[in-house]
């Protein structure tokens, strides 16, 4: 059966030493030891944690030069002006016409690019993220490499990589649950997108051409004993449909323990406080017509569920992965129709081996990070692709993250089953004995997903405001850091721009007693925004991490695009960042300092 192939990775790759991307310790006073130490013991003395002040600017801007003071200032107006950013890809063309592709792209490295982009390559990129690290900041290296697609090649390719054969030839026409079909409106996926790269399947030769981007981005990051991170994307190592369809088999085996729940009257709880009566699950199952009563009992066995006679919601994923037999009893009841349909459509011969090659990339990456001493993170994408994406992750987190976190999943704060699904991995972590690792951020596909989910007709997978998505995320990030308090190998990465959930972690930190030279708190920004929040987290010894993209400029200009044009809400949200800028260009001026050169 294809749902078993999930757990076959097989390919190796060699052990590469590269470009160390962690904080660095020891090179000035104020250098982060905390972001170094993240792999071994915590100091046998404590050193006092030094309070942080966002709003010290000498401190805040200490790592910048006057001119790229200026520069921050001139594209963050840029990036909040409305009627420039309605017009900027002409404005790109008629520029790139006026000067020529030389001296445009020289422009972009002085404007827009330079404060976005750390470079075109390894080695252009190598001075700043030195820089960085002098100061404290790590780097998450990304290489942001994306087509520059009509919307309607993107449509097409989209539909032509998410639609099976046996669909396309209408034998299995709408089998999948609403939000797991593709749907044309929706088929260019780069609409109302903040801040994550889109890939579009187009043949498994441009997909190895990305693995191996991304290998030598896993080279660029690498240095054992620093611990930088590389960030991937699943939907580019692969054909996205079955992620779509395996997405729609964990969605429906879930919602079918959750109807069992409720038939014991236990709906309304958390996930992980939801435990199934053994006896009354089984004869559930024997009424649906599955298998026998003496089958279906061998199914629930001390061995694969222990001796509690309750069944909660990681023994019953667990039920359906390849060293059970139930795998192969892979139908659920339709709601609506009342028959019994199997979980998994057929593949043919040409998708299974697309499916095998990209789990085979996924494993080639994750033991070039492992053997070259890099964190994988990989990155959240849409609701319809997410839950074959933690699936896939979490197996890799089994696997790798042995003694310590190797690969961290990515959870989105801003989806009404976040909690849910941060406190069933990191309990699965504690039951099984690996190491927890993960990356909480409020979301990048809100907009997207809430107008797809009215248009097409199924459930806002979305959490109603913001204020809600704000309560979220600091639940699941208050419930994370008690558990590192327990478990001292796990570790989170608060990626957030928000100086309020920075103080809020910072302050249950000194509460539950996690210094940061254990490492196990970091924090994530993005290149070129909120280094008034970076860097004195650096100077004060905490891990922290700017998400660093790179790549040649014509190559990472579709990005860069819609990052400015659908982050301008956010860039509007940056007038806190402009007049501390103003205020210590302001300073520099006043004390004789204009042409301060960092040390």
């Amino acid at each position: 059966m294809a749902l078993r192939r999930v757990f076959l990775l097989r390919s190796a790759a060699p052990r590469v030493a590269g470009l160390s991307t962690a904080p660095q310790a020891g090179e000035q006073p104020a250098a982060s030891p905390g972001a170094v130490q993240a792999w071994g013991a915590a100091e046998a003395v404590r050193r006092p944690v030094p309070v942080v002040d966002f709003s010290n600017t000498q401190e805040a801007y200490r790592s910048r030069r006057s001119w790229e003071l200026v520069r921050n200032l001139l594209v963050l107006r840029l990036c909040a002006s409305r009627v420039l950013l309605a017009h900027h890809e002409q404005l790109f063309h008629v520029a790139r016409k006026l000067l020529g592709q030389r001296m445009f792209d020289r422009l972009m490295k002085m404007t827009v690019y330079g404060h976005f982009v750390a470079g075109e390559d390894q080695e252009s990129i190598r001075p700043l993220i030195q820089h960085n690290k002098a100061f404290g900041v790590g780097s998450i290296l990304d290489y942001g490499l994306e087509e520059d697609l009509s919307p309607e090649e993107a449509e097409r390719k989209e539909m032509e990589s998410c639609t099976s054969e046996a669909e396309r030839d209408s034998r299995g026409t709408n089998k999948r649950e609403k939000q797991y079909q593709v749907h044309p409106a929706f088929g260019d996926r780069r609409d109302g997108v903040i801040c994550a790269r889109t890939y579009f399947y187009a043949n498994e030769a441009k997909c190895d051409n990305y693995m191996e981007r991304l290998l030598q981005t896993i080279e660029a990051s690498g240095g054992a004993s620093d611990g930088g991170f590389s960030a991937i994307k699943l939907t580019a190592l692969g054909r996205p449909q079955f992620l779509l369809q395996f997405s729609d088999v964990l969605t429906r085996w879930r919602r079918f323990f959750h109807q069992v729940a409720a038939e014991q009257g236990q709906s309304g709880r958390a996930a992980v406080d939801t435990k199934l009566e053994v006896v009354v699950l089984q004869e559930s199952i024997a009424k649906m017509g599955i298998a026998s009563r003496a089958e279906i009992k061998g199914w629930f066995t001390p061995e694969t569920l222990g001796v509690s006679g309750t069944v909660d919601l990681l023994n019953w994923n667990s039920l359906i992965d390849s060293r059970t037999q139930l795998s192969r009893h892979l139908v659920v009841p339709n709601v609506q129709t009342g028959q019994l349909e199997p979980l998994l459509s057929r593949f043919t011969e040409e998708e299974e081996q697309q499916m095998k090659r990209m789990l085979q990339r996924m494993d080639v990456l994750a033991k070039k990070a492992r053997d070259s001493g890099v964190r994988l993170m990989i990155d959240a994408e849409q609701s319809y692709f997410q839950p074959a994406i933690s699936r896939l992750t979490l197996e890799m987190q089994r696997r790798f993250n042995v003694d310590k976190p190797l690969i961290f999943n990515t959870f989105q704060c801003y989806l009404k089953d976040a909690y849910d699904n941060v406190t069933m991995d990191m309990e699965l972590a504690r039951r099984e004995g690996w190491c927890f690792g993960a990356k909480l951020v409020r979301g990048a596909y809100m907009a997207q997903e809430r107008a797809r989910a009215v248009e097409i007709g199924y459930e806002d997978p979305v959490n109603p405001t913001y204020e809600a998505t704000n309560a979220m995320y600091h639940r699941c990030l208050n419930y994370v850091l008690e558990e590192l308090k327990r478990s001292p190998r796990a570790e989170v990465m608060v990626a957030s721009h928000n100086e309020d959930t920075v103080r809020f972690t910072l302050r249950r930190m000194e509460e539950l007693g996690l210094h940061p030279d254990d490492g196990q708190v970091s924090f994530g920004q993005l290149l070129g925004m909120c280094d008034q929040i970076s860097f004195p987290l650096g100077q004060a010894g905490f891990p922290v991490y700017k998400y660093v993209p790179y790549g040649p400029v014509m190559e990472v200009l579709p990005y860069l695009s819609r990052r400015a044009l659908e982050n301008s809400s956010i860039m509007k949200g940056a007038q806190r960042e402009r007049q501390l800028l103003w205020q210590e260009l302001r300073r520099r001026l006043r004390t004789g300092h204009l042409f301060h050169h960092p040390a």
